[in-house]
C-alpha cells in the first residue's frame, strides 16, 4: 500500500511538476490574502478593510478608516460604533473650505447610499476613537463594532498601520483610495 501512495504523489513527469508547484502557489496566494485582507459583510453592506493609524506616546485619539459599499436596494447609515480599546467612538468629517481644514463630528451618523460607496479616509470621512486605554501600535490588531441604522451591529477588526499611514499597507503604491482626501496634515487628532 505504502509504494502505492508514494507512486500517486510522485509526478509523473514535467508537466505534472509544475501543475504541483502551480497549485501550491495559487494555495499559498489565496492563504496570504485571507490573513491580510478582512472585510465583512452584513446584508447588502460590505465593509473593507477597516484600519487605524497607529498612534504617538500619550495619544489619547485616534483614527480609524474603512470603505463601506451597498450593494443592496435601500439605503442605511452609519451611526457609529463600539472599541473596547476606546472610551468612545464618534464619526468626524474633515474638509478643506476656502483654504481652511475643518474638522466637525457627525452627530446624525453617515448616509450610505443604495448602490453606492462612502470612504473613511485620511483627510475626509473617519472614525474618531477618543478616550484611548492604550496606545494603538502598528501590526496589532483590536476588536471592534460598527453600528448601522438597519443593519444593525457589524462585529470588525482595526487593523493597526503605521503612524501618519495615508492607506492601509496592502494598497499603499496603488494609489490613496479616499474619495474624500485633501492633503490634510495630522494635527494630532487623527483625522
Amino acid at each position: 500500500m505504502p509504494s502505492r501512495l508514494s507512486r500517486l504523489l510522485r509526478p509523473a513527469g514535467i508537466e505534472e511538476s509544475i501543475g504541483l508547484f502551480v497549485l501550491a502557489v495559487a494555495l499559498l496566494l489565496a492563504l496570504a490574502s485571507a490573513v491580510f485582507a478582512h472585510d465583512y459583510a452584513a446584508g447588502g453592506l460590505r465593509i473593507e478593510h477597516p484600519w487605524a493609524r497607529a498612534t504617538p506616546a500619550g495619544a489619547k485619539v485616534a483614527g480609524g478608516y474603512l470603505v463601506v459599499r451597498n450593494t443592496g436596494a435601500a439605503a442605511d447609515r452609519l451611526l457609529g460604533g463600539e472599541a473596547p480599546f476606546a472610551g468612545g467612538v464618534e464619526l468626524h468629517e474633515m474638509k478643506v473650505e476656502n483654504g481652511v481644514m475643518t474638522m466637525r463630528p457627525l452627530a446624525d451618523g453617515v448616509d450610505v447610499p443604495a448602490g453606492g460607496t462612502v470612504t473613511f479616509a485620511p483627510g475626509g470621512y473617519h472614525v474618531m476613537f477618543v478616550d484611548l486605554k492604550a496606545g494603538l501600535v502598528a501590526g496589532e490588531r483590536h476588536a471592534g463594532a460598527l453600528l448601522f441604522e438597519k443593519a444593525g451591529r457589524v462585529e470588525v477588526e482595526w487593523a493597526v498601520e503605521a503612524l501618519g499611514a495615508r492607506a492601509p499597507a496592502a494598497a499603499e503604491g496603488h494609489g490613496d483610495h479616499g474619495a474624500h482626501d485633501h492633503d490634510a496634515h495630522d494635527h494630532g487628532h487623527g483625522g
